[in-house]
């Protein structure tokens, strides 16, 4: 039943049900952890063969021996391979180390200091950065960091709401960009709509400032179905735009194959890229090449690539069938929350009645669960509503999934009937 339906007395029974259910729970001294969406032991399995794949062999299709210096922008084979991903031609990549955050935080120094066009500091204004919510905490960290403010922008079923970043784009000064994952949304699991990639390919035409797309494609082909939903090609609707300048697409392999010895790479205009490559010239004299050419080797064509990532979905799905099942079973119907199905990515997005996550968090860690702190999914760590939760089941067993979820739904129903029977 609907907890708005419930009489007087019928609170009190449940608040004293849920009261007794959480002394319960106490009393079990678990300890769970389902704080950040990293990849199982089981997963990175799936990868071991990176080791010795090159059997000695360590030389590209072109020659270049990977063990020494050079080739700042990545092997030629690579960039093929991880074009595919991204949808864009091979010689609009660049191939870097193991994690794309390094490349975004070094696109956004480069753009804030130097810029590719025009540096983003020079003017009398604080840059600023539109940030759909809820988010990715590491997206809105880089611009706290680096000084630059933070608008938030509504999350919609099919992307961020449009209506409000051309209204925004035109009403602020110096909006310098916007922080996007566009499939399977971090943390919501929305994809972006054909009709929200036309618009946003067109949002640089509208803003006043040097406006760069930080496109994190950071689930492309993290399905957990065969038929979950595809993503439209950006690029091809900045082309239409006349805004490729204004793209800059990221992904990696770290939930691919080994998060702390992956492949990054990115995608942008060819201009974009020179100007990138000369700047990258000045911090490094080439990225770890032999990690790339056995990435190549193990995958050996994009085929091989899906091929790999089916195998993760059958250790991803279960995971999420059980957070999702278990918040349907227990809390459908109950008004005590809601939360989305996605059909890959990383996370389960959940949201409380307004003005208890903190609380539903709170309870859950004095019972021995770690959950990703309130507010982390906005920026500056502040939901205004203290409403967002989210769920990362990857990393824990299937049991362990599921001993966290039965927990949860004690917390989140406890830290509801209190809030109605104060």
């Amino acid at each position: 039943m609907h907890v708005d339906q419930l009489d007087a007395a019928q609170r009190a029974q449940a608040l004293a049900q849920a009261e007794s259910d959480y002394q319960a729970l106490l009393a079990q001294g678990l300890s769970l952890d389902l704080t950040r969406g990293k990849p199982s032991a089981e997963q990175a399995n799936l990868s071991n063969a990176l080791d010795g794949v090159l059997d000695g062999n360590y030389f590209a299709q072109d020659g270049t021996d990977v063990r020494n210096y050079g080739g700042i922008d990545g092997l030629p084979e690579a960039k093929a391979l991880f074009a595919q991903v991204l949808q864009v031609p091979a010689d609009e990549m660049l191939i870097g180390g193991n994690a794309s955050l390094t490349l975004m935080y070094q696109v956004i120094d480069f753009a804030l200091r130097f810029g590719f066009h025009k540096a983003w500091n020079t003017g009398d204004s604080t840059p600023k950065f539109l940030c759909p919510v809820p988010g990715y905490d590491r997206h809105f960290a880089i611009c706290e960091y680096l000084g630059i403010e933070m608008v938030t922008l509504p999350m919609l079923d099919d992307g961020p709401d449009m209506d409000a970043a051309e209204a925004l784009v035109q009403e602020l000064d110096n909006v310098c960009g916007i922080w996007c994952v566009p499939r399977f949304s971090n943390p919501t699991g929305c994809v972006y709509s054909e009709a929200t990639l036309a618009r946003l390919a067109a949002l640089p035409k509208l803003a006043q400032s040097d406006f760069l797309i930080m496109y994190d494609n950071a689930y492309a082909v993290h399905a957990l179905t065969a038929d979950a939903p595809a993503l439209g090609n950006i690029r091809e609707h900045a082309i239409a735009a006349g805004t490729l300048n204004n793209i800059v697409q990221f992904g990696s392999t770290s939930k691919i194959t080994f998060a702390g010895a992956g492949v990054a790479f990115l995608s942008t205009s060819k201009s974009n890229l020179a100007a990138f490559k000369q700047h990258l010239g000045f911090q490094t004299i080439g990225p770890d090449k032999v990690n790339q050419l056995r990435h190549v080797a193990f995958f050996k064509d994009h085929s091989g690539l899906m091929a790999h990532m089916g195998r993760h979905a059958d250790i991803m799905k279960p995971r999420f069938d059980a957070v999702l099942s278990t918040l349907e079973a227990q809390l459908g119907g109950t008004g005590m929350g809601t939360w989305i199905s996605p059909e890959g990515g990383y996370f389960v997005s959940f949201e409380t009645r307004p003005g208890l996550a903190k609380a539903v968090i709170q309870l859950a860690s004095d019972a021995g669960i770690k959950l990703t702190p309130a507010g982390a999914t906005f920026p500056y760590g502040n939901d205004p509503q203290d409403s967002n939760i989210r769920i990362a089941p990857s990393f824990p067993s299937i049991a362990d999934v599921q001993a966290t979820m039965d927990a949860f739904v004690v917390c989140v129903r406890l830290a509801t009937l209190r809030s109605l029977a104060k």
